[in-house]
């Protein structure tokens, strides 16, 4: 199906602009990616509250934790891959342990970074952040929620991280009638199959849906945009109108959303679940569009997947 898309980083970017309008104790970091992160936009704003702290993310974050002792409130971006990974125990000993108040903006996460290939393509970075006390983890799906989650983490106390993807997407939340909250989303009600989903899959879970309605197959698509803390009223409800629940997700189904429903649903109302995402093996080069297809995350790969599973 053919949408309009916009860019989410180029949203993020703009969104920091308003929010440095707004408050002077806000700063943004980067790790020498601010064209890609779009935090170039704020530096060009805003530069003496703008720090490239160059290739050294450690660094980048516990500089972060310095201004965020001063009362600052520190953004701080660079790819997934780098973010969660290379500065993780700086994340956890240095900004988490004494709840520091740092948001952590990282784009580039999942199979969709393409060309970039395995070494820069974020498949953990969900489960590396939602292991840590104290941190805040959010995964966005278009414009709209990623602008107003940036807003949430502004005033939030307390450490956040904002999985921002590097494609764009297409509309999907209407600016009447969406606020961001902890709470999920039910975006389409059904009875045979629970659909749960966030970030870049939810479009193609929503096109999903409307392939299996043609076949007579009625889902129940729900976003999760927190993944911690995460609603798990919403899941569990769903999950007993159903019986049936599928998590579909732009990262290793070891540790992220998939995960996380599997906690809640074998403690709360244990039910059969299958976990669509990447398998444990990394990614390769490639157009984003052909990865999805590839890694079977895209409406018509997985709409044949789950015929089969519901058979």
């Amino acid at each position: 199906m053919i949408r309009e898309c916009k860019s989410v980083r180029s949203v993020y970017g703009q969104t920091l602009v308003e929010l440095g309008k707004q408050n002077k104790n806000i700063v943004v970091l980067d790790a020498d990616l601010s064209c890609s992160t779009q935090t170039q936009l704020f530096a060009k704003e805003f530069p003496e509250r703008f720090f490239n702290a160059g290739i050294a993310e450690q660094d980048l974050m516990t500089t972060a934790a310095g201004l965020a002792c001063t009362g600052k409130i520190p953004f701080v971006s660079t790819f997934a891959m780098f973010a969660t990974g290379r500065a993780w125990e700086q994340i956890r000993n240095t900004i988490c342990y004494s709840n520091f108040n740092v948001k952590i903006a990282a784009t580039h996460g999942g199979i969709t970074v393409g060309e970039d290939g395995a070494s820069h393509q974020a498949l953990e970075d969900i489960a590396l952040m939602r292991n840590i006390p104290n941190m805040t983890v959010i995964v966005p799906a278009d414009a709209l929620q990623t602008k107003q989650a940036v807003e949430y983490a502004a005033q939030y106390n307390g450490p956040v991280y904002i999985r921002i993807a590097r494609t764009s997407l297409p509309d999907i939340f209407d600016e009447k009638d969406y606020k961001f909250s902890f709470k999920a989303n039910i975006i389409k009600e059904g009875c045979d199959v629970s659909l749960i989903t966030n970030g870049e899959t939810l479009v193609e879970t929503i096109d999903c849906a409307k392939m299996l309605s043609d076949i007579g197959i009625n889902a129940e698509v729900i976003d999760v945009p927190v993944v911690k803390p995460i609603d798990k009223e919403t899941i569990i409800t769903s999950a007993k109108k159903t019986n049936k629940v599928i998590t579909i997700e732009n990262h290793s189904i070891i540790g992220g959303l998939g995960t996380a429903v599997c906690e809640i649903l074998s403690e709360n109302y244990p039910v059969r679940i299958y976990r669509i995402g990447i398998n444990d093996i990394f990614g390769q080069s490639g157009k984003a569009n052909e990865l999805m297809d590839f890694y079977g995350l895209n409406a018509n790969k997985l709409t044949q997947k789950i015929m089969g599973l519901l058979k």
